[in-house]
């Protein structure tokens, strides 16, 4: 129904209530929908662990009696800290399953059967690359675990002070791995696992100041010790 006044250029239109109620209830229904809230992001810890499958075929004769780690669903996520002790300091090596997730899975498994304990390290350098290596139970640079697996590489690696890295060989990784005494400008071929805490870096640094004999090994005994996960 609709009427209109002479008297005024205003006209009203009469709108039933029916339609009135029904514009309302849009009214509130867009604001309501505009104020919604957006889904909450999932929890990155109820979230799936990433995993990986990595390779270890048998290569040379074990330096010790070892099973090679297992290649299926290997954690690449998430960090594992090896505790030893290295010339009777307690070090942690803080490793990066994301960096390297087989290297690491390597290291923990033999760090895990005592592959590690009462050896030496058998290398030095304290000149244009500083590190020491370690990781042979035999001293002489030339065991390894009894497998080995290919290097993980982005091309980019950089090698600060403290950095634990995998010792190579024709872009295979074993046993041997090396600590980065002071800031080395090494290529980047070498698989970065993670880092040693300052404790650590401390202990190789004394080792690294006491020098080397005519082989390139360490004067100092420089020994790892028993390794303990976490």
């Amino acid at each position: 129904m609709r009427w209109v006044r002479r008297r005024r250029t205003t006209v009203r239109v009469h709108v039933p209530r029916w339609r009135a109620a029904a514009g309302v209830a849009a009214v509130v229904a867009l604001i309501a929908t505009g104020c919604a809230r957006a889904p909450e992001p999932a929890d990155p810890a109820s979230a799936p662990a990433r995993t990986i499958t990595c390779s270890y075929p048998a290569h040379g004769t074990a330096a010790r009696p070892v099973d090679p780690p297992a290649g299926a669903d290997v954690s690449a996520s998430g960090r594992a800290v090896v505790t030893m002790s290295l010339d009777a300091t307690t070090a942690q090596f803080r490793l990066d399953r994301a960096e390297a997730p087989c290297a690491v899975n390597s290291f923990v498994h033999l760090a895990e059967q005592g592959y590690f304990s009462g050896t030496r390290c058998h290398r030095l350098s304290a000149q244009t690359a500083f590190y020491l290596q370690c990781g042979d139970p035999t001293g002489t640079g030339t065991g390894g675990p009894g497998y080995d697996f290919a290097a993980e590489l982005e091309g980019h690696e950089t090698y600060p002070a403290g950095t634990v890295a995998m010792a190579t060989s024709g872009g295979r990784n074993g046993s041997q791995f090396f600590i980065v005494t002071e800031d080395s400008d090494m290529p980047a071929a070498y698989t970065v696992v993670g880092t040693i805490d300052p404790a650590g870096l401390a202990a190789a640094r004394s080792i690294a100041s006491k020098g080397a004999d005519a082989d390139g090994r360490p004067v100092s005994r420089a020994e790892l010790g028993a390794a303990t996960m976490g």
